[in-house]
Formats: C-alpha cells, structure tokens, sequence
C-alpha cells in the first residue's frame, strides 16, 4: 500500500537500515575542474576519489542485502560441482520457468554467446531499442539492429505508460522485408536503456511473441532491469495489479524462448545467466560457457558470487525490494518537472534521465550535449553521471558520425545506496546549473577509439566554458563545496 505524509512534502520512504557505511569525499569545484581535465572529460576515466555520489550506473554497484553476505561466507567454493551452483540453478529454473541454464559473468558476456551462435552475415536483430553493448554484438558478426519502437516512444515529456513497447507493424515490416529466415532472433529489452529506462507491457510482449511464433523466429529476453519493469508492470498494467511477483515473471519469460539477465542489476551482484527452454538452443551454446566464461558450475563468477545471486533473485519477489528504486527515480524527475528542468517523463528505471538536447540547445548537436552536461554535472556537484547520446553511438564504417535520437544525461540510482539529502543535493546542483545553462559549451574528440568509444575516449572542451563555469560557482556559492 502506498505512504502517505501529514505535511505537505511526498517522498518515498526506505525500508531497510543502513549498518554498515563507507565514508564519501567532496572534493573543492577548483579539484573537480582538475580531475575532469585528466579524465579527458569522460565521466567513466574519473577516479572514485574525486566522486562525491557516483551516479554513472546501476550495474554492479547495489548494495547487497544482509542475506546476500552472510551467503558468501556459507559458500561451497570449488571449480566444478558446486552445491551453490545447483541450488543457485534451481532458483534460475523456477524464476523463469525453463529447464536450462548457462552462467556467465555478466550480461554482455550472454550477448557474446547469443551473437556467435545465432547472428550470421546479412542476418538482422529487430529490438525495441538497443543497448550498446547489444548492438556491438550483432554488428560484429555480421548482423543489422532495427530499433522497433512507436513513433511517439522518443517523446521527451509524455504520459505513455509503455515507451519501451515494440511497434508490431514495424515489426511485420521488417520480416516482410528481410523474410523470417534472415531474422536471427528478436530482442526486447526490459527497461529500454538508452531513451530512459521506459519499460515495456506484458501486453505488448505476449504480441510481439505471437507474431515471433507464427513467423518461426526466436524471442530473446534481456531481463537485466526486470525488477525495475515489475514495478511499473504492478502500478501502470491493469491485468498486472493483481497478480503475485512471481506469476508476473512467469507470464513474461513464457512469452520466450531464450532469458538472459546481468545480475549486477537483476540481483544486486556480480554475475548472470542465460536461461534456455530447449534442449536444441541449450546445446548450440553450451561450448561457449568454457571458452569463455569458464566451467559450467560457475561460469566466470566466484562461487561466492553465485551464492548471493541466488539470494538476490529469491528478494526480487519481495515488492518492497523492487520497488524502492523506481519510487527514488520517480520523486528525482517530479523535483526535475518542479524547477522546469528538462527530463524524461513519465520516470522510468535505472535512474533519472536529464533531456541534454533541450537543456543545452545552444550547443550544437556535433558538440555531443550529453557527454558536455555530464561533464558540467561533475564539475558542479561532484556526481558523476553517464553520456547516454551521440558519443554512446559508434561512426558508420565510412568514418560519418551516428547522432543518438536522445541526449541523455543519466543520473543512476544503484538500489539502496543513496539517501533523501543526497538525491535532494543532486537536485539542487542541477537545479543552478540549469539557471547556468548559458555557461557550458561542447566538447570535441581528442582520442576517439572505434569500438565503444565512450569508455576510453578522451575529449576537450570547445572553449574557456568550464573556467567560467567555475568563477560563476565561487560568485553564487563563495567557499561552499
């Protein structure tokens, strides 16, 4: 049941205690502008040192339940034949309803094992978005991705339920066009990733599954941010509100043939799985798990990880476990709606999504406004958030540049690590930096790598803005961090 407060203020209450505690450091804006500079302006080269609230992702940086660590001191440790890893299987097979599993060490680990053993040159992957690391997998083996979502999906402020949704007709199109037999598999994405952690129905999926089965195609499951989709399959979906946790997964992983997931964010540690309905896909794929992830009973993951995975997907029922994230994002974008500040409505998953492309429409598109705001988020606040735009993007072979149909700032809310005061600072610091929108200008490459560029690459600023983004900060703030 939802919370309500006597005073005027709404917030979302936690409902867990904080026991242990690491001790964060808020380094001086003159600091920030430093480290920055080191980093070659990309908030993935920053040093954990300089970060005051690291806001760059959700995967792998939850924090654990008590439960999960006591499990990985209980833990079976050994190569081969591990009594954690059957246990951890049985909970996989139960959650999802199928017969096979095959660990893997994370979630792009899962799309290497896809891509090899179903993508083919001139075949096609039809999504209803992609993830980076996704689409890498499938461009380089041969394959083509088609983004399949409605028209109306990359609509910044909306009150569609289900931006993530796949838009049937254009998926009929794409078979029409390329035949069932050039298709290697569909993708749906739990919780699209890249146009704000917009979740998908279950209507929509058992659609898009219908079609997949009447055409002969397979329908693979990215499960990784399910638990965030959960939640707005509970509060948005009619025929969802009364059904249990357990038989909303159930009615989605029996719409496919083949789930894989990222427990760094589907279970809240390091590791993953592909979980497989026939014997047939199980054995096409087996051979990969030891070349390379390692034996069958672990995977790539410590025997200690997988303890706690099992754990953390058993939580994933809980409903107050799921739903803590979505209500943080959700009170962080309606602070963004109250200070006009421009973002992704309605809040999705995975974090709170700052519009780049309407906060910094002075800067031109070629001067990659998402990676320039994520940059000046740091420098003012010390919160180290994530390009998700043009520079996430790759350049075609030609060497043309590919501009995102989204400039993202995404500000990630790892489950369970952050408090009020500190979503309630980020706010604030984003807050005077919209009112000094006019300050921050573009970036350019300095050192551009051709494959995931956004991890390694290294940019600088186009001008002097950042100095006068500084001086600005000591004028309204004077010694304040």
């Amino acid at each position: 049941m939802a919370l309500r407060f006597y005073g005027d203020e709404q917030f979302p209450l936690e409902m867990h205690k904080v026991r242990v505690i690491q001790k964060m450091n808020l380094v001086p804006i003159e600091r920030r502008l430093e480290a920055s500079t080191e980093a070659g302006n990309n908030t993935f080269l920053l040093k954990n040192k300089d970060i005051y609230l690291d806001m760059l992702t959700d995967s792998g940086v939850n924090a654990m339940t008590d439960n999960q660590v006591s499990s990985m001191l209980r833990v079976d440790d050994s190569y081969a034949g591990s009594a954690d890893w059957d246990e951890c299987e049985a909970v996989i097979k139960d959650m999802f309803g199928m017969d096979y599993v095959l660990p893997v060490h994370q979630g792009r680990a899962a799309e290497n094992i896809l891509g090899r053993t179903y993508v083919t040159p001139g075949s096609v992957v039809p999504m209803n978005y992609h993830f980076t690391t996704s689409k890498v997998h499938v461009t380089l083996n041969g394959g083509a991705v088609e983004e399949l979502y409605a028209d109306d999906a990359l609509d910044s402020v909306s009150t569609k339920p289900f931006k993530g949704d796949m838009d049937p007709g254009k998926l009929q199109a794409i078979i029409d066009q390329w035949g069932a037999d050039k298709v290697a598999f569909v993708r749906i994405e739990s919780g699209t990733n890249l146009i704000g952690g917009q979740p998908h129905s279950l209507e929509n999926l058992r659609i898009i599954s219908k079609m997949c089965k009447n055409n002969g195609i397979k329908l693979v499951y990215d499960a990784s941010l399910m638990a965030d989709n959960l939640y707005f399959l509970k509060t948005r979906e009619e025929q969802c509100k009364n059904m249990t946790t357990r038989q909303i997964i159930r009615a989605l992983s029996d719409e496919a043939d083949i789930v894989y997931f990222s427990a760094r964010k589907l279970g809240c540690v390091r590791g993953g799985a592909i979980v497989v309905r026939t014997h047939e896909d199980m054995m096409k794929m087996r051979d990969f798990v030891p070349l390379y992830e390692g034996f069958m009973s672990y995977g790539g993951m410590s025997l200690r990880e997988v303890a706690a995975m099992k754990v953390g997907l058993e939580e994933t029922y809980d409903e107050e476990m799921y739903a803590q994230g979505p209500q943080f994002i959700q009170y962080f974008v309606d602070e963004m709606v109250k200070r006009n500040i421009p973002c992704i409505t309605p809040a999705g998953g995975l974090g709170a999504h700052v519009d780049a492309m309407a906060f910094l429409d002075h800067v031109p598109v070629e001067e990659y406004r998402a990676g320039a705001l994520a940059a000046a988020m740091y420098i003012a606040s010390g919160v180290r958030g994530m390009e998700r735009g043009s520079l996430s993007e790759q350049r075609e072979p030609d060497g043309s540049e590919i501009y995102a149909k989204m400039e993202l700032l995404r500000l990630a809310q790892p489950r369970r690590v952050f408090t009020m005061s500190q979503v309630k600072y980020t706010v604030d610091r984003l807050h005077w930096l919209y009112d000094n929108r006019h300050l921050i200008g573009g970036l350019k490459w300095v050192e551009e790598p051709a494959v995931l560029r956004f991890f390694f690459g290294r940019l600088e600023p186009t001008s002097d803005w950042q100095q006068k983004l500084v001086a600005k900060f000591r004028e309204d703030f004077g010694d304040s961090l």
